[in-house]
């Protein structure tokens, strides 16, 4: 055999071993399965259209609405701020194409998946009054790592990520925006758009004011702007830990206050309680309704000395 036969030859062999490597992925059944398991519950398209949520689950009823670009939670008739990042990471998982493969579409298996309606947690999405996605939510597998999910009214019985169970049951306060300064836009207050902030604690005043980038400071006289702006960042990123209700004329906070006075005109005054035997405080924030309820921890963090604002 000539040497050009025998390129020809070895040509032809490794063309065929081409061509019976990509058939193996193309007839492959696991290859099928993978393909039909990748799965999208709600098309991305709608999400903006959402303007309210309903959770059941385990005897709990969650309502989360959209007012003005803005998501609430409904708890005893009272619109509490809601938290946008965690509603879009919940309907990140049902938005994005993963696995979700068949398990069943036989209405008697629905019981052995937990999914008999009545008996399954369920979430709704809406558009207005439109119904734009109704699911149920049922066991998860014998090893923990996937959840079986169905629409309602339909048979099809699929499973996949279980991160959804852990919105699904979370408690009210988990979508609670319990920061004091909360988001305005999507964007997060930062220490550069503060231009002064007067803190009043068990009489005494301190007040911060920026010059340029550098900051003076009531009792300091060589302030620390790496520290400084540390502690404003602190400040803006306070959370309570849950909601009392809503302030009434009753409720006097008096004990301290915090007032931040943002570049952009923008003035906030945070009003707290004094702490009580436990170190825990109350507040409420100028231009809301709220009664928030500050862990000692967090709330300890708002007031320091001014000796610990001295540049070493």
């Amino acid at each position: 055999m000539s040497y050009k036969n025998k390129l020809y030859f070895l040509l032809s062999i490794i063309g065929v071993l081409v061509l019976l490597y990509i058939g193996s992925f193309i007839f492959s059944p696991e290859g099928s399965d993978r393909r039909s398991s990748s799965y999208v519950w709600l098309d991305e398209r709608h999400v903006s259209k959402i303007n309210k949520i309903d959770i059941h689950s385990g005897g709990q009823d969650i309502e989360l609405v959209k007012k003005d670009r803005e998501w609430f939670i409904i708890v005893d008739n009272i619109e509490y701020p809601a938290r946008e990042h965690r509603i879009e990471d919940f309907m990140d998982i049902l938005t994005k194409r993963s696995p979700w493969p068949v398990r069943s579409s036989n209405p008697s298996a629905h019981a052995s998946f937990g999914l008999e309606t009545g008996q399954a947690d369920r979430v709704t999405f809406y558009d207005g009054n439109s119904n734009l996605l109704d699911i149920l939510i049922g066991y998860d597998n014998v090893f923990g790592n996937e959840v079986s999910v169905r629409k309602f009214a339909q048979n099809e019985v699929r499973s996949g990520d279980t991160r959804i169970r852990t919105y699904v049951s979370s408690p009210a306060v988990s979508w609670y925006n319990l920061k004091l300064f909360p988001e305005e836009d999507g964007k997060i207050w930062s220490a550069d758009s503060v231009q002064q902030l007067t803190v009043v604690n068990d009489g005494q005043r301190q007040v911060f004011g920026r010059i340029n980038r550098a900051w003076t400071v009531t009792g300091a006289a060589n302030p620390d702007k790496s520290g400084i702006d540390s502690y404003i960042r602190t400040v803006l990123n306070t959370e309570g830990d849950n909601f009392l209700g809503l302030i009434s004329e009753e409720t006097q906070f008096t004990h301290s206050s915090i007032i931040v006075e943002f570049g952009n005109g923008k003035i906030v005054t945070v009003n707290l309680s004094e702490p009580d035997e436990g170190g825990n405080r109350l507040a409420f924030v100028s231009n809301r309704q709220f009664v928030y309820s500050i862990p000692a921890w967090s709330g300890g963090r708002l007031f320091r000395d001014a000796v610990s604002f001295e540049s070493q």
